[in-house]
């Protein structure tokens, strides 16, 4: 029992190498931690399970104050919806720890574990639409390692760790120190040096941006009686900024339909125009016709830079539709029965329709920008994707409103700022109540707002020329090394049943 208790305080004790804390080092102690439990073990399952239950369980403990506050629920019902998704989560790291518990001698260990987790991680991100949150790599972004992500993304930044920390298990339980040390000092040593490669370089033109946050409160946003006041306030606090070339509003930030805010759409358009400027804002529409709701990104204002009138028509295609839809939130698996069980399964904005995997830029006054809307930022396939030559910017936006003062937005901010760093290009996030933040295309944080408060953000960026490693060839090297590695790791053990 207390070889599981420790294991769960492992993995729970892992979110502080999070944002916001930041405590990059604390990953390769407690996941060696882990590696160390699991070589001692015979249960690797029940080992991995305990483990994801603590890194889960603490990690994305955020997720109550939605279920909570806004699902309906009574405390026993919320904590047991956030038992239901950990345990569900913990089954990546206990299938993880049974494969190689099962058929991996330890001394292969440290090059059989981290393509074994690649592997598993994949199917995390993929699997009933995918949940790659608090992947590994990503409390890397302030330590030495994160010199590799330009290069192999933070997917093989994870790969990296694992390597390192079941090295460093196997050399303590071996007493063996000197292979564990090198893998270290080549790691850390290489990550430092990589850091310092300019791997893109700023475009001599920068463009003034805008972005507004309109802290709206969440129990407010779909209130009928408050429709007016809302779009009025984001209306007002874009007033004085009308001379940026691009400016922007959150997820959802004009709280009512497409088809029902027409009117209001057409005079932002003629606005933005008039004022040599372009407009993003996020909106669901509804397809009567289809009945399909999408939630979508649309470009108001001038579309070029040479254009001297608006572009808006209802359904013009200069729009994105997300396509990473939040299980529950945006979509509910088995809908004809869920929805009857609990209010949790009927929220406002709950069933909407997928859009396409490949989509267009967004074009605004003469700028490309790749979309990513809310949690889609986590999937960087997807970014990857959509990147073209011509893309000046990624921008994401998002409502974490739904999360009020818990660690969610910080690290939904840290999966931004990775982005920026594997693929050289700033990142532009636009949130409800924060954290507004424009990024750097190395990762670090240019300024952002305050959280829970309305106001506006904005600066003069660059876009970049040139291209990373990783936004040339993505996975693909970790994938042809994982077929390589296990490809031997599987003869090695045929050869030994022999």
């Amino acid at each position: 029992m207390l070889h599981y208790i420790g294991v769960i305080l492992l993995g729970a004790l892992l979110t502080f190498a999070y944002a916001p804390f930041s405590l990059w080092f604390l990953t390769p102690v407690l996941l060696a931690g882990f590696f160390y439990r699991l070589l001692l073990t015979k249960s690797g399952f029940k080992t991995g399970f305990a483990f994801g239950l603590g890194w889960f369980g603490a990690g994305i403990s955020w997720v109550h104050v939605s279920i909570a506050d806004f699902g309906g629920l009574p405390l026993v019902g919320s904590l047991g919806l956030m038992i239901l998704l950990c345990s569900f989560l913990a089954l990546y790291p206990a299938l993880f720890a049974f494969i190689l518990k099962k058929y991996c001698q330890p001394r292969y260990w440290p090059l059989a574990a981290p393509f074994i987790w690649f592997l598993i991680e994949f199917i995390r991100s993929w699997l009933f639409t995918g949940f790659p949150w608090l992947s590994i790599g990503y409390s890397q972004l302030s330590g030495p390692l994160s010199g590799w992500m330009p290069v192999i993304g933070e997917t093989g930044v994870s790969v990296l760790v694992v390597a390192l920390c079941a090295s460093i298990a196997l050399s303590i339980k071996q007493k063996v120190y000197l292979p564990s040390v090198a893998l270290v000092s080549i790691l850390i040593i290489g990550g430092w040096a990589l850091n310092s490669v300019n791997w893109v370089s700023p475009k001599p033109n920068t463009v003034s941006i805008a972005m507004v946050q309109g802290n709206i409160k969440q129990e407010m946003r779909w209130a009928p009686e408050e429709e007016a006041p809302t779009m009025e306030k984001y209306r007002k606090l874009t007033e004085s900024h009308w001379q940026n070339q691009l400016i922007i509003w959150p997820e959802a930030a004009v709280p009512r339909l497409e088809s029902t805010a027409e009117s209001f759409l057409y005079d932002l358009d003629i606005q933005a125009a008039s004022n040599d400027s372009g407009l993003i804002t996020g909106i669901v529409n509804y397809d009567y016709d289809s009945r399909q709701a999408f939630n979508n990104l649309i470009a108001l204002g001038k579309k070029d830079s040479a254009d001297t009138e608006g572009q808006y028509h209802y359904l013009h295609s200069n729009r994105y539709d997300k396509h990473h839809l939040l299980p529950f939130g945006e979509f509910i698996p088995f809908e004809s029965w869920l929805r009857k069980l609990a209010p949790i399964f009927d929220l406002p904005m709950s069933s909407f329709t997928r859009g396409d995997y490949l989509q267009a830029n967004l074009v605004s006054n003469g700028i490309h920008l790749a979309p990513a809307i809310c949690f889609e930022i986590a999937f960087p396939r997807q970014i990857s994707a959509n990147l073209t030559p011509e893309t000046d910017f990624i921008i994401t936006v998002s409502n974490d409103a739904w999360f009020g003062h818990s660690h969610g937005p910080d690290q939904h901010l840290e999966i931004a700022q990775v982005r920026a760093k594997e693929f050289g290009l700033p990142v532009l996030r636009a949130t409800n109540n924060g954290i507004t933040a424009f990024i750097g295309y190395d990762g670090k944080i240019i300024n952002q707002l305050p959280q829970f408060q309305a106001g506006v953000l904005y600066a003069d960026l660059a876009s970049t020329s040139g291209y990373t490693p990783y936004r040339k060839w993505g996975d693909l090297p970790l994938w042809i090394l994982s077929l390589i590695v296990l490809g031997w790791l599987w003869r090695e053990k045929i050869k030994s049943t022999k």
